[in-house]
């Protein structure tokens, strides 16, 4: 394993050992025509080719860009970088008409308007990539396209896509990110780094050292990925659930399971609820942070926790079967860690780990039964991974790999 990054920070004893609290680095917004801080791509799906038009008179500035191809009504839109979702209006009938607005680091916006349907909602953390809505031609609009803006201190600035300036007219968006996964694929003790690679024929690539990455196709680049046991056999499996269908598809040597559940804006979980030994599926409702868990007959149990913009992370945090639940804060790379004791008493314990944009991951990565937290780095692909500490270490070990592709 490769030496672990340096972390600085005050320090907060908030669960079994202290760790540092890494502080999120702020960038100025770009001006016109100044390359902006944030890594935009396109707001299409990985390899899609789509044409920006623009003309003098365009509201609210030519530099908002109308994007268009064959067919395009219905199509979807992603977004264009991480952030935070600052507006989402899924009925509007004027200007705009149905239209998200992303928050991203250093105040800069993009916009995403004339709709047909709204995917997220106000307050949801979303990665790059994530499905948003679909194009349509709500409020004010001649026909279906995409109205684009990305914005800076308040006003459209010149689009950047994959850090150069974008002249109108036909390109491929190189939307095509990882998403970081982990888990116990290859029935090895402990669990595998993986990344759900985002395109038109999505991959999960599971980390093999000193060999070729194993690769299982699953979904498409707008689907979320999710892992589980699906048929107990002790191996992980991959899965997918289309935001549009809300429908999960549960890949197993022995078939394929499909199952509906949730609302569009709502993120994938998985785990043993009830420690049979075969896992299960969820959803961490995004209007109000909720869980809410399917039994295998069926039967759903809601659970609190965390805000709405935190992300939702799963596992067996004490060892004793049972999946635990969790979330990470974004802003303040925290982990708010959540188990249940003998007694049907719930404790929480928080930990904080992760600097800037890293994405939540957990796994056993010790073998020990018991799952351990950790983040991964998109601008390095770089996995950074806790051990918790046991009673004779003072504090947990941290190390990094590196695995997936960089954004």
């Amino acid at each position: 394993m490769s030496r672990p990054r340096r972390r600085s920070g005050p320090l907060a004893a908030l669960a079994t050992g202290a760790l540092t609290v890494a502080t999120l680095t702020s960038t100025s917004a770009p001006g016109h025509g100044a390359a902006p801080t944030v890594g935009f791509e396109m707001p299409f799906p990985c390899a899609q080719s789509w044409t920006g038009t623009t003309r003098s008179g365009h509201s609210p500035s030519p530099h908002a860009i109308d994007w268009n191809r064959a067919d395009d009504d219905g199509l979807p839109v992603v977004a264009s970088a991480p952030g935070v979702v600052a507006t989402a209006v899924p009925g509007g009938t004027r200007g705009y008409g149905r239209y998200v607005v992303l928050e991203h680091a250093g105040g800069a916006q993009t916009y995403y308007a004339h709709l047909s349907s709204v995917s997220v909602v106000k307050g949801q953390s979303v990665d790059q990539g994530a499905l948003l809505g679909r194009v349509g031609s709500t409020g004010n609009s001649g026909g279906p396209h995409l109205h684009f803006e990305q914005r800076a201190g308040g006003s459209v600035a010149e689009p950047w896509f994959h850090g150069a300036r974008f002249v109108m007219g036909t390109q491929a968006s190189q939307n095509c990110v990882d998403v970081p996964v982990a888990g116990n694929f290859l029935g090895d003790p402990g669990a595998e780094l993986v990344v759900f690679r985002r395109a038109e024929k999505a991959t999960f690539e599971i980390q093999r050292p000193g060999l070729a990455p194993k690769v299982l196709r699953l979904g498409t680049a707008t689907d979320q990925p999710v892992v589980g046991d699906w048929d107990g056999d002790g191996r992980l499996n991959p899965g997918i659930r289309s935001p549009t269908t809300t429908t999960f598809t549960l890949k197993m040597p022995s078939g394929v399971q499909q199952v509906v559940l949730g609302a569009a804006a709502d993120v994938p979980v998985s785990g043993d609820w009830d420690g049979d030994g075969r896992w299960e599926v969820g959803v961490r409702r995004a209007v109000d942070g909720v869980f809410r868990l399917r039994a295998p007959d069926g039967a759903l149990t809601d659970v609190p926790l965390g805000d709405v913009g935190d992300l939702p992370v799963t596992g067996d945090w004490d060892g004793d079967g049972d999946t635990d639940l969790g979330v990470y804060d974004v802003a303040s790379a925290t982990f708010t860690l959540r188990r249940v004791d003998d007694d049907g008493l719930a404790w929480l314990a928080q930990v904080a780990f992760g600097s800037g944009d890293d994405l939540p991951v957990t796994g056993d990565w010790d073998a020990n039964g018991r799952t351990d937290l950790g983040v991964w780095d998109p601008s390095s692909a770089t996995f950074t991974l806790r051990q918790a500490p046991v009673p004779s270490a003072a504090r947990a070990e941290t190390s990094s790999v590196s695995f997936g592709r960089r954004r």
